[in-house]
């Protein structure tokens, strides 16, 4: 058996991801043209996105990571730890956070919080998915979104459960008796 069998539904097929990252970078291309912004994925679930969200961004750009943590098995716990901070200044410069998945909004204000902070010039978001915003627990401006996704427990291209099915060139949703 394979992990493929575990996902009960494809919800983002490989093509339809591919299509959203190229709409995605033509507009931060358009946007963020002549600035340099700096991307900051977050990880570890990100790392599939914006490695081909990038391909399409066609502007001068860097790149740098964070690492942060708010979640236990299924659930936020609501107390975001910063694990891998930037290595880059990040004073006067654009930044793009890049997430896989927007769900309570908490690990982004945190780190919007974090950011502003160090005085950065402008903050912005991009997300592959966007669960529906009257889910959230804080309010959390998304400039850039792929798609919005209805409620369930999605894994696959760089979201996981467990550390496991990042590898999924797709999205899918999980059978729940994996994860309940």
């Amino acid at each position: 058996m394979t992990i493929r069998n575990d996902i009960s539904e494809i919800v983002l097929s490989e093509e339809e991801i591919n299509k959203i990252n190229q709409r995605l970078g033509e507009q931060i291309t358009k946007d963020y043209e002549g600035k340099t912004p700096i991307m900051v994925g977050l990880l570890k679930g990100s790392i599939m996105f914006m490695a081909d969200l990038i391909k399409y961004v066609d502007t001068h750009m860097e790149m740098d990571f964070m690492d942060v943590s708010s979640y236990v098995g299924t659930k936020s716990t609501g107390e975001v730890k910063i694990l891998k901070d930037l290595s880059t200044s990040v004073e006067g410069r654009h930044v793009l956070i890049v997430e896989d998945i927007v769900e309570t909004g908490t690990t982004l204000n945190s780190i919007i919080k974090f950011l502003e902070y160090r005085k950065v010039a402008s903050i912005e978001i991009v997300t592959l998915l966007d669960k529906p915003v009257e889910e959230r627990k804080l309010n959390v401006d998304v400039k850039y979104i792929g798609t919005e996704i209805p409620d369930g427990f999605v894994v696959g291209y760089g979201l996981d459960f467990d550390q496991k099915y990042r590898n999924l060139p797709y999205i899918g949703l999980l059978k729940p008796e994996f994860y309940s």
